[in-house]
């Protein structure tokens, strides 16, 4: 298993899961504070928005990395079952 590759897709997921790591924290104050549902839900979503962003890129990583490596390997199948299985968790989301 290929780790991600640092490079664009790595940097981009890291930025997107800092920023929700910082924007967590800002919900918890929000919500220990008593503050208005619809703000705090409003900030859950973009929170979230961030998450699938992350997620994006390190799929998008994987694919230019270590799926295309194994098809250059000629030993496609064990990713190629990965993928399906990710994307049946993502369409069941």
């Amino acid at each position: 298993m290929t780790e991600i590759n640092k490079t664009r897709e790595r940097d981009a997921a890291l930025k997107a899961l800092k920023i929700s790591r910082g924007q967590i924290d800002g919900i918890i104050r929000m919500v220990e504070d008593g503050r208005y549902c619809i703000d705090v839900a409003n900030q859950l979503m973009a929170t979230q928005s961030l998450l699938k962003k992350a997620e994006l890129n390190i799929l998008q990583g994987h694919l230019r990395n270590c799926v295309k490596e194994a098809c250059i390997a000629q030993q496609p199948d064990e990713k190629i079952e990965e993928l399906n299985r990710i994307l049946e968790k993502l369409i069941a989301k």
